[in-house]
């Protein structure tokens, strides 16, 4: 009789553990994750380090979305997205290039392959996941690239003056800035690191005029954060408000490709490494909310400019808003969003979570080129009143205050 009784309690207990290992996937948070080099098989330049992408798609409650972050200036491909979300069920895909000045794209079908492949393995590969997220400040590594000067008009640190010299060989912290970097984990249900995010807000040119193959300091901080992790997370590099922002380390550039004078790697390794380090510490300490409910939700919108100069330019830039566990809010914004919107977006949403922007980011549309602040669209600048193809004035508040009443709606906030 014992051993029935012993019997039967063990085989409920095995029936609650079916049970509960077959709890549908809605209601988990799964996620996939690889990454592959991108460097081109036949480069123009010398390379002197690999660029790579690597891939993020996350699932949970019926949604599924993917992030592809890519050590390139830029990237759009609507006939790529299309076939990614077809082949891969995803609502949304977003293409997160770094802007590093010093990449080189590889030709267009070969890059595809690479990326649908590393797709496919992100794919067969999806485990289920909790998520962290959170911020660490620290002393600034970037600086306001667009100076204010004596006649009241800002210009760009490369041009000097009685002032200020060219470049800001004294690394002055001209702002505003954004001094935080943040880190959105991805880890399975033992505990075990598997993705990071990194969201830092700064031009990739440390070495300005390179003419050699480099991720710049993205490559070196992604590559040091996946050490620290003995090379078993891929760590994401998504750039932030960083259309002002420029690095404190900078190198000069060299006058062209025949130049005997090399590039200064000691401080594109330097910055790298403290970028790692504070995002290391920083992942090391987040963890899971044990209270979440797994949930994904995106809302994804468009809007219409015209050029600041050029009224036959036609800008139908999309952006989206996506909130991970209701707590990890993440605004999408294509083209070079100044660092104002990164500051606002998270004091607007620091009361409803941990808020993320993501600049450079792109999934549907036109990419915007940049993104002034009305302000410094005032007061002048490369990118703020002059550049290529600007758009309107205003145009980028336009957005992030659609992104912030789309969050409220998707939300249920608005009555």
């Amino acid at each position: 009789m014992k051993i029935l009784f012993f019997g039967l309690l063990l085989l409920n207990c095995l029936n609650h553990l079916v049970v509960a290992q077959s709890a549908p996937l809605n209601e988990r948070l799964m996620a996939g994750t690889a990454k592959t080099n991108i460097t081109p098989p036949d480069p123009k330049y010398p390379v002197h380090d690999s660029l790579y992408a690597r891939s993020l798609i996350v699932d949970a409650d019926g949604e599924r979305i993917a992030f592809v972050a890519m050590d390139l200036i830029g990237y759009a491909n609507v006939t790529l997205s299309n076939q990614l979300k077809r082949q891969f069920d995803l609502k949304e895909v977003y293409f997160c290039p770094q802007h590093t000045h010093s990449a080189e794209k590889a030709p267009k079908e070969w890059l595809e392959k690479q990326i649908v492949a590393m797709m496919e393995e992100a794919s067969d590969n999806m485990f289920e996941a909790k998520i962290s997220g959170g911020y660490r400040n620290f002393p600034q590594l970037s600086f306001n690239r667009l100076v204010m000067r004596d006649d009241g008009r800002a210009r760009e640190s490369w041009l000097g003056d009685d002032h200020y010299r060219a470049v800001n060989p004294e690394r002055i912290p001209h702002g505003p800035v954004d001094p935080a970097v943040g880190v959105i984990k991805l880890e399975d249900m033992k505990g075990t690191p598997k993705v990071l995010i990194m969201n830092y807000a700064c031009h990739p040119d440390v070495a300005w005029n390179n003419f050699e193959i480099t991720a710049d300091y993205v490559g070196y901080a992604t590559r040091y954060t996946e050490e620290a992790f003995n090379n078993t997370v891929n760590c994401l590099f998504i750039q932030g408000g960083g259309g002002n922002q420029a690095p404190l380390f900078k190198d000069g550039g060299r006058t062209g490709p025949n130049d005997p004078r090399s590039s200064n790697y000691d401080l594109i390794d330097r910055m790298g490494k403290l970028l790692s380090i504070e995002a290391v510490k920083l992942a090391r300490e987040l963890y899971p909310n044990p209270y979440d409910i797994p949930s994904i939700k995106v809302k994804t919108d468009s809007l219409s400019f015209t050029g600041r100069y050029d009224k036959d330019l036609h800008y139908n830039v999309h952006f989206s808003v996506i909130a991970i566990n209701d707590r990890y809010v993440i605004a999408t914004v294509p083209g070079e969003p100044f660092i104002k919107f990164q500051i606002d977006w998270k004091r607007e949403m620091q009361s409803q979570g941990v808020p993320f922007l993501f600049g450079y980011t792109w999934n549907d549309g036109d990419w915007p080129v940049y993104l002034p602040d009305i302000r410094s669209a005032a007061y002048g600048g490369y990118g703020a009143d002059h550049g290529p193809d600007l758009i309107e004035v205003g145009a980028a508040e336009k957005i992030m205050t659609r992104q912030l009443e789309n969050y409220y709606h998707m939300m249920g906030v608005f009555k």
